[in-house]
């Protein structure tokens, strides 16, 4: 009888092990989960696909300056900010950041800003300019756009150097903001003083 015991324990034991690898069959079901992961990485490529589109038009016209052969390409700095300038013979037209000058500058002065170095060597109207700033502020980055757009007149026309240097354009404005020192409220200014 033990043996029968035994031989039936045998028996139920392959059993027992076979019915434990029936479920690890399941993959079949992880299979089917599969395609969907497929299926949301498929769509995936599609929304990538979606969003350079709307990138491509802001940058579209700076292709469109720097397939020229004759544009130029020159750096601005101003205060943090740096300026990437592109220009080109055209119509006068300024396109930073993607919009246009004065959508992008809102502020008279800074629009003035952009325009002074045109204006100091008389060529309004003439160059077509795409400018990407970034860092620091408006100020700051019409600042380095007009630094970049001197730099471009220079390349463009070197018998322009005199009279871009008297006005200062060419020389990168180095002042930036003072740091702030410990004990004093800001760089220099310090707290009132109290007799009592």
């Amino acid at each position: 009888m033990t043996e029968k015991i035994v031989k039936e324990k045998k028996v139920a034991a392959p059993k027992v092990v076979a019915e434990k690898k029936a479920p690890a069959k399941k993959p079949a079901v992880k299979k089917e989960a599969a395609p969907k992961t497929e299926k949301v990485a498929a769509e995936k490529p599609a929304a990538v696909k979606a969003a350079p589109k709307t990138a491509t038009k802001a940058v579209a016209v700076g292709d469109k300056i720097t397939t020229r052969t004759n544009s130029v390409y020159a750096t601005g700095k101003r205060k943090n900010s740096v300026a990437r300038v592109y220009m080109a013979p055209g119509k006068g037209i300024v396109i930073i950041n993607g919009k246009p000058a004065n959508q992008y500058f809102k502020r008279a002065v800074l629009q003035m800003i952009i325009a002074q170095p045109f204006g100091v060597c008389k060529r309004e109207g003439i160059f077509d300019v795409m400018a990407i700033t970034s860092g620091g502020g408006l100020s700051g980055q019409a600042g380095a756009v007009k630094h970049g757009i001197s730099k471009c007149l220079l390349a463009s026309e070197p018998e322009l150097r005199s009279t871009l240097r008297k006005a200062g354009f060419l020389t990168r404005d180095s002042r930036v903001v003072e740091r702030k020192k410990p004990g004093v409220r800001k760089a220099r200014r310090s707290t009132q003083f109290s007799k009592r």
